[in-house]
């Protein structure tokens, strides 16, 4: 009989309400090292880089993330807030704070109600208080019209007119079919570039094609563009392209579906260093899969390969490859910014709106604006510049916070910012159990840590809909019409994450850390 080899690191075990109370320790030394970043009167935090130079930040992700706290388990609590933290920004781009503080708050709320109740109730309750908030959020949320997009760049900026100014700008010259991106500026000067370009909805194929760890995507300057709409069974049917893309120290961005072998064999070379490339699938999909294709193909000067159409992928050479001046793959999409096509550009989508104007299928018409779109679309890009690297930093994390928050608003509205939303769902919604109870008791939290910060007594205050205090004046005012706002989407998806770290937590009844010695033990 064969055993499998034991761990080689010893754990340590810790159960019932001794462990979830040490995580719950943890949890709030982060919350207290991030909370007080929260609103327009938030404080900035110092903290020391692995090299130990100090770095200043009012971003709250940033913030979780320098801290790494001694105490195994507590730190096991205080990763867990950082992972809501994270998929909070990675889904709306802005939020972070605000789910580290709900969090924070809904722990406190189950833990100190454990005695004699039922946990899974308390669970279940959260989650029907959640669907509950989300219904409330959605009935009040009003689309984003004229200046409300400067002030959601503004606020999403903390609070910093001039950054919101230059971003809300950059949406307005897209318009809702484009892309802004952030860039460092060649100077001390923040300012915003308009390229042609499109973004198409094809993400990454595989983590070891990324090339910038700390944003998950990866970044191709000046490639060569390859479509083949038909797939690519063996690396030798490319072989020549590969060449001569290596031969002229350029990178390459293969639009198509590559199986396993060639795949394998192209991360090899890029880890080796022989080949830049990225991968990713034809966009597209349906009856209209190759037209889209043939737009891609149009904005980059490429020519499209299939097999199924009678090309034959072993006489390829380099006359089919296109050109971009970037590319930038994340998760879910690819942004392309391309070079600029004149009159060809113009005809072509003249082209395509004569066919919207004489379609009748519904589904049709889709497919046909969804190429309208791919094709119409710009990307701005808002150049930061700044008088240091400490200030560089503390700016590039408010504009990228602001672009999402931005994104967010424009997809699904906003409602009144300043935490007044949840604090308005905690008053109208009426609980039914104790799970819904503490929920509909712990989104009052933003709005009480944003008056503290301020050192606001909110006895003062007696709350009406829609109605918050702006704490810079300290005046009672209609938070939306003061462009005081934050994003549905944003809000929504920090709260779901909360809910979903503290129910984990909540009902953890044992905890394994590593075996922690002190030095020279």
């Amino acid at each position: 009989m064969e055993y499998n080899q034991p761990s080689q690191i010893v754990k340590d075990l810790a159960f019932g309400d001794s462990a979830r109370e040490k995580v719950i320790v943890g949890v709030e030394k982060l919350t207290s090292a991030v909370k007080s970043t929260l609103g327009a009167s938030g404080k900035c935090v110092i903290y020391e880089d692995a090299m130990g130079k100090p770095v200043i930040t009012k971003d709250g992700v940033t913030v979780a993330e320098s801290v790494v706290l001694y105490d195994p388990v507590e730190n096991i609590g205080a990763t867990l807030i950082k992972e809501a933290a994270k998929n909070t920004v990675r889904e709306a781009g802005d939020g972070t704070t605000t789910a580290t503080v709900l969090a924070h708050s809904l722990l406190k709320g189950a833990n100190g109600s454990k005695g004699g109740n039922n946990d899974r109730e308390i669970k279940d309750g959260m989650f029907t208080a959640l669907s509950k908030v989300n219904t409330y959020l959605d009935k009040i949320s009003v689309p984003v019209e004229g200046d409300m997009l400067f002030n959601v760049a503004a606020i999403s900026c903390n609070n910093d007119k001039a950054l919101g100014d230059f971003i809300a700008h950059a949406f307005v010259k897209v318009g809702k079919d484009g892309v802004v991106l952030m860039e460092e500026s060649d100077t001390n000067e923040t300012y915003v570039d308009f390229v042609e370009g499109t973004q198409i909805s094809s993400g990454l194929k595989s983590p070891h094609l990324i090339t910038d760890k700390d944003k998950g995507t990866a970044v191709l300057d000046n490639p060569y563009v390859l479509i083949i709409s038909s797939p690519i069974t063996n690396i030798r049917k490319i072989q020549s392209v590969l060449e001569h893309v290596i031969k002229q120290k350029r990178s390459l961005l293969i639009v198509a579906s590559v199986e396993q072998q060639p795949t394998a064999a192209l991360l090899a070379n890029k880890v080796k260093g022989n080949i830049k490339v990225n991968i990713i699938d034809p966009p597209g999909f349906g009856p209209t899969k190759q037209d889209t294709i043939e737009d891609l193909a149009f904005l980059t000067g490429a020519t499209v390969i299939n097999e199924e159409l009678g090309d034959d992928l072993d006489l390829i050479d380099p006359s089919v490859l296109g050109e971009a001046v970037k590319s930038i793959t994340d998760e879910k999409n690819t942004i392309l910014q391309t070079i600029d096509l004149g009159v060809e550009f113009n005809e072509r989508l003249e082209s395509i709106e004569k066919k919207i104007a004489e379609e009748s299928n519904p589904y049709f018409k889709k497919r046909l604006r969804e190429r309208q779109a791919m094709l119409n679309g710009a990307v701005g890009i808002v150049k930061i510049g700044a008088d240091s690297k400490v200030e560089l930093k503390e700016k590039k994390d408010r504009v990228e916070d602001a672009i999402y928050a931005v994104k967010a608003a424009l997809q699904e509205g906003i409602v009144p910012g300043g935490g007044v939303a949840l604090l308005n769902a905690s008053q109208k919604i009426k609980a039914s159990g104790l799970g819904e109870e503490i929920l509909l008791q712990a989104i009052q939290s933003p709005f009480k840590t944003i008056l503290a910060n301020a050192g606001i007594d909110m006895a003062e205050f007696n709350a009406t809909a829609g109605r918050g205090i702006d704490v810079t004046t300290g005046k009672v005012i209609n938070m939306v019409k003061t462009g005081i706002i934050d994003p549905v989407l944003v809000t929504k998806t920090a709260l779901k994450n909360a809910v979903s770290v503290a129910t984990t937590i909540f009902s953890a009844d044992c905890v394994i850390s590593n075996m922690r010695t002190n030095a020279g033990d």
